[in-house]
């Protein structure tokens, strides 16, 4: 059965909403990344980068979130998008996968979890989230999916992300982005959604933000180098 190491942030969400979407039977292991569990040994073997989400399957290792929805939906042939559009497809997850998603994460951090508020951080991280989510916004124009005229991973691979819309933005998060509203409240209101939010609800994860968390997720802030 396929393993499925698990926390509850944006990208690991991602895979969470295929494998419900899909109705692939699963293992679920939780690796709580606030108390360090991604840096041990055994979870490095699986994922070098030692970052959630990875999956084994038959035998084989997958980690990143976009590289799992790609490996998945190839082996599977759900959810991957027509043929005739792959160039759009790999085009969309990699914009996704190399720009809304890391200047999403740069800008809840600077925002909310660095220890020292840097104006010039702060606004270049947000504005650079701003600009991503303007692209969407445009190209969502007269669109109910991202690529084509279904319902596909580049969905799900966008979801896990504006799903954090107001802590990325703040304000009223996608308020000023209607294209966008409109295509995640179609997205959010499918079934699987909720099923995937309801994966974890008998596990308890560390959720106080404190010294041994920031060491546990930014050990390079804390490592001292001669």
């Amino acid at each position: 059965m396929l393993k499925f190491y698990f926390h509850q942030t944006p990208n690991p969400m991602k895979i969470a909403l295929y494998l419900e979407e899909a109705g692939l039977p699963y293992e679920l292991i939780p690796v709580d990344t606030m108390k360090g569990e991604q840096h041990t040994a055994e979870f490095r073997a699986i994922s070098p980068n030692g970052k959630t989400p990875a999956i084994e399957d038959d035998g084989k290792r997958v980690f990143d979130s976009t590289a799992i929805l790609m490996y998945l939906s190839e082996k599977t042939g759900l959810l991957a998008g027509k043929a005739e559009e792959r160039s759009e497809m790999l085009s969309w997850l990699m914009f996704l996968a190399t720009g809304l998603g890391p200047f999403s994460g740069q800008s809840v951090h600077f925002r909310h979890k660095a220890p020292e508020q840097v104006p010039y951080a702060i606004n270049r991280y947000l504005r650079e989230a701003e600009r991503h989510y303007e692209v969407l916004e445009t190209h969502m124009e007269g669109r109910d999916y991202i690529v084509g005229d279904e319902y596909s991973i580049a969905d799900i691979a966008a979801w896990g992300w504006i799903d954090k819309a107001m802590a990325v933005l703040g304000g009223e998060g996608l308020a000023s982005y209607p294209n966008l509203k409109r295509w995640f409240a179609g997205i959010n209101a499918r079934p699987a959604v909720e099923r995937a939010r309801n994966i974890d609800k008998d596990i308890q994860f560390k959720s106080d933000f404190d010294e041994e968390a920031a060491r546990a997720l930014y050990p390079q802030n804390f490592d001292k180098k001669s």
